[in-house]
């Protein structure tokens, strides 16, 4: 998932408001009813040819975003995101799907939905703030490995809380409540005004960082390159180095076919540069290649999945993935669903990878950088740790305009290991895009890629 505010993001469940007369008779009978997500505090109501979403906790239940029918078991949102549903081991157990993420939902069928669903959402300030606070409470995995005693952040903030509290005031208390999570995937949006905070010492990964790493990128390190081309609406270059070497720098894992376009289009954008860039011949000279992820604002996990099966021979499991699933206990979860990668039916480069990475490598970037670490080719990481968030965002809406989103997924190595709030850490660490690299024209991750991958062995 990238760093973006919660309207703009590629969500679980785009919004769509789905008017009873449109909606075509139902085509899945089996799966029609209500159904309650093992985790992600969701229910589900399926039929009359459509997909409601509620967003539940213990205080709450708001009715959230929907989707039409368009196949058995399928649902199609307004930005063309295609959700399927399949049942499981019986009638009473399924699976949801979404395009672009990896991994399943799993799906209990319940009676009915609550009392309170079907009832408007309360407007009063106070039981924002509730929603807010009990969402996070029952779905945040970190507040341990962060330090924060999230029952002494209510007991602080709540009595600010009135029922003539304003929109902007409530905002600027989520702001002050939320900022100690330094989590990218925890973000407010409240019309124009938005709110996330990096990890301490690292820099987002703006449009302007952006173009001025590319620009400096392409004057110093590719001057001599030969076959150098964008892909991707620009978020995807690549060139060949002297000695056999290659360079591949990804800014995204979206935005590939334009900012609006469904997941199948940036797929196919994605296939197309890759098929461009790595023909048979290339994959048979190469010798070593450089993949840059300095600057990487995320996007659809499955992307970078599919970018992994284009650099190994051999099936493995890219991470497992799991979800808090205990509103009581932080530490309880789904059992970890193992994320394949599958070498893919295309020309496939399998030689030595040094991965450039730094605190702006961000969420799918980080994703990406994890599905590598049991590729059978050597690869080595190279800069500074990554920003460390890997969850898709869970998104929750608010009376009025306000959003908010939070993860509640992590992601496992094959040891159990995550890397949530610290990042990835480097193999090799070198300074990344720092001003007195840029003062001094010298580009030391780079250069120390270039090396690795020249040295023998």
């Amino acid at each position: 998932m990238r760093i973006v505010t919660a309207t703009v993001a590629a969500l679980a469940f785009a919004a769509m408001a789905v008017p009873a007369a449109t909606l075509a008779p139902p085509r899945s009978p089996v799966t029609d009813g209500v159904w309650r997500t093992d985790g992600y505090g969701t229910l589900l109501v399926l039929g009359q040819g459509g997909l409601r979403q509620y967003q539940t906790t213990s205080v709450s239940c708001i009715e959230g975003d929907s989707a039409r029918q368009t196949g058995p078991g399928s649902y199609t949102t307004s930005d063309g995101t295609v959700l399927t549903v399949r049942t499981g081991r019986d009638d009473d157990h399924a699976r949801i799907a979404e395009d672009g993420s990896v991994g399943h939902r799993e799906l209990t069928r319940i009676r009915t939905l609550p009392d309170d669903c079907g009832r408007p959402a309360p407007k009063d300030p106070r039981a924002g703030f509730d929603a807010l606070w009990q969402t996070f409470e029952e779905n945040y995995p970190f507040f341990g490995r962060k330090g924060v005693d999230w029952h002494a952040v209510r007991d602080r903030y709540r009595p600010q809380v009135h029922r003539n509290t304003t929109g902007p005031e409530l905002f600027g208390i989520f702001s002050r409540m939320l900022k100690p999570l330094y989590d990218v995937h925890v973000t407010v949006e409240d019309g124009e005004r938005d709110f996330f905070e990096v990890r301490p010492g690292t820099e987002p990964p703006s449009e302007e960082l952006d173009d001025r790493a590319k620009r400096f990128i392409e004057a110093r390190d590719l001057k001599d390159a030969t076959h150098r081309q964008d892909f991707a609406e620009g978020h995807i270059t690549y060139a060949d180095l002297r000695d056999d070497l290659g360079y591949l720098r990804i800014s995204a894992f979206d935005h590939f076919a334009g900012d609006d376009a469904p997941y199948t289009a940036h797929r196919t954008e994605l296939d197309r540069a890759l098929d461009t860039v790595l023909t048979p011949s290339r994959t048979r000279r190469l010798k070593g290649l450089i993949i840059d992820l300095r600057v990487n604002d995320g996007g659809y996990d499955a992307l970078g999945i599919r970018t992994a099966g284009r650099l190994t021979d051999t099936p493995y499991t890219a991470y497992a993935k799991r979800v808090r699933n205990d509103p009581a206990d932080h530490t309880r979860h789904t059992r970890p669903e193992p994320v394949p990668v599958v070498p893919a039916d295309a020309p496939r480069y399998t030689g030595p990878i040094a991965v450039l990475t730094g605190g702006s490598t961000v969420s799918a970037g980080e994703t990406f950088t994890q599905a590598l670490f049991d590729r059978t080719g050597r690869t080595v990481r190279i800069g500074r740790p990554t920003q460390g968030v890997f969850s898709d965002p869970l998104t929750r809406s608010l009376p009025g305009d306000m959003f908010f989103t939070l993860p509640n997924e992590e992601y496992l190595t094959r040891t159990g290991r995550t890397f949530d709030g610290t990042g990835i850490p480097p193999d090799l660490t070198e300074p990344v895009f720092t001003e007195e690299e840029f003062a001094k024209n010298r580009d030391s991750a780079f250069d120390r890629a270039v090396a690795v991958l020249r040295a023998p062995g």
